[in-house]
């Protein structure tokens, strides 16, 4: 894999080289002390995956990856390890690394990206796998070969991208690999509601209804001509 690495620190950026020389099948292209520079390069240039540190000055990495139209696989370098969970909104983020990089992590992150798929989408998980099953008031999900409950009244919204949901919560955002018809059928009708293709939301939630869309959190979700009058229906209206 044709990889670049972008690190304020010299230092950092060394020691990442020499850990890509212990990995025959990765290949440095070029190596970038700030963000800027490395728009500029892969405005010409593609790339398979990004060593890509989260503090640096004027630019975070989180920044530059809002800037890529189609992200590559991107595995994060840091010493903070308090953005995992933000890390992870992003599908094209394959591992979290926190500094210092033993070659054995390395490894296992390398793994990872040779066996992710390029999805060229940056706003989901990739580390979750599907929906398992629901018990009482919780939702469990398979992620990393571990069940993770959710608490099914905390969650608000749950969106459909490509071959993933994004199920949000009070909490916590998660990502699962199935469908928006298979959760569908394990969430309360009397919670929830369809009122999109790409979305189901909880109707307790809702702050605020205007034309074709509800405001929830912050997201605004567009309502379809069809699932409207549904979503009337069952508001309390006075």
């Amino acid at each position: 894999m044709n990889c670049i690495i972008i690190d304020d620190e010299a230092t950092a950026r060394a020691i990442i080289s020499q850990l890509c020389s212990n990995v025959p099948s990765l290949n440095v292209l070029e190596e970038f002390p700030n963000a800027i520079q490395a728009i500029k390069y892969l405005n010409q240039n593609e790339v398979d995956l990004i060593f890509l540190d989260i503090h640096m000055p004027d630019f975070t990495g989180f920044d530059f990856i809002e800037t890529l139209k189609n992200p590559p696989k991107i595995i994060l370098t840091t010493s903070d390890s308090n953005f995992a969970i933000q890390a992870f909104e992003y599908d094209c983020i394959v591992d979290y690394l926190v500094k210092p990089i033993t070659l054995e992590r390395f490894q296992k992150a390398i793994q990872k990206a040779e066996s992710m798929p390029n999805k060229g989408n940056s706003n989901s998980i990739t580390s979750a796998e599907k929906v398992e099953t629901t018990s009482g008031n919780d939702l469990y999900v398979n992620i990393d070969r571990r069940l993770i409950k959710i608490d099914i009244p905390s969650i608000y919204l749950v969106e459909a991208k490509g071959d993933y949901i994004h199920v949000k919560t009070e909490d916590k955002n998660y990502t699962v690999h199935s469908t928006l018809k298979k959760i569908e059928e394990k969430l309360p009708d009397s919670l929830f509601l369809k009122v999109h293709r790409s979305f189901i939301i909880n109707i307790d939630k809702i702050i605020d209804i205007e034309d074709n869309s509800v405001l929830i959190k912050k997201d605004v979700i567009p309502v379809s001509r069809s699932n409207r009058p549904e979503l009337m229906k069952r508001l309390n209206l006075l």
